[in-house]
């Protein structure tokens, strides 16, 4: 049994919130389908689906192409590629946005996907899942606590795809630039575990909808989720 608590500029609790008394920015993201809550999420047809490619030792999916308004809202940006976080790339799957492709571009179905949640082994439960689902459904922008949007690396740089591209480590595009120099070198693997949700203590910054929100100057949340069994 999972316990959820909100610290922040909000108290209400968010299974008590009705879609209906979100800001009408709530239609910010029209990629996005409500989502009845107990129902079982359909998956929709759409004109303009996005692509991205699983990579399995990341744990999440590179994007290939880009459709739709969502992605302002959506996704981790590192050294000017965008990567989908394990929720994100279920919801969007569910609602039709999204098709998922392995490494020889074949489609992978749900199942896939609905597996890889189960395992608990790319920093997200089923649980965990369900708390963001119904988050997005409502209209909130949700992000993983302490996981910055976006990060850029120093131009006239050696990058290596490896240890840089994708890195946690370092500062958001708003912040001083990363010091290469003097960070130790390291697997994307490792670079990569710190994005594991701690179940014991927050899990995700939640902000209200708003058209103008910025990736690379996002701001305070309205309130951190907490979740602990």
């Amino acid at each position: 049994m999972f316990i959820v608590q909100m610290i922040g500029t909000m108290q209400e609790n968010v299974y008590e919130t009705c879609s209906e008394e979100i800001s009408d920015d709530a239609d910010q993201n029209d990629d996005e389908e409500d989502y009845c809550m107990g129902s079982i999420s359909k998956l929709q047809f759409r004109k303009d689906i996005s692509m991205a490619r699983w990579n399995d030792e990341l744990g999440m999916a590179e994007v290939v192409e880009k459709k739709g308004k969502m992605w302002t809202t959506t996704a981790i940006i590192r050294n000017g590629k965008t990567y989908c976080l394990i929720e994100e790339t279920l919801f969007l799957a569910e609602i039709g946005a999204l098709h998922l492709l392995d490494d020889n571009d074949s489609s992978l179905p749900l199942k896939y996907i609905y597996e890889k949640v189960a395992k608990e082994k790319t920093g997200c439960s089923w649980e965990l899942f369900e708390v963001y689902r119904h988050l997005k459904s409502l209209g909130y922008i949700v992000g993983r606590n302490g996981v910055p949007w976006t990060m850029k690396i120093n131009k006239g740089k050696n990058v290596d795809i490896i240890s840089d591209s994708v890195s946690l480590q370092g500062t958001q595009e708003r912040n001083e630039d990363m010091d290469f120099e003097s960070r130790k070198a390291g697997s994307i693997i490792d670079l990569f575990s710190n994005l594991q949700i701690n179940e014991m203590g927050p899990v995700f910054d939640v902000y209200l909808p708003n058209r103008k929100f910025k990736k690379s100057c996002p701001g305070d949340p309205s309130f951190v989720l907490h979740l602990m069994r």
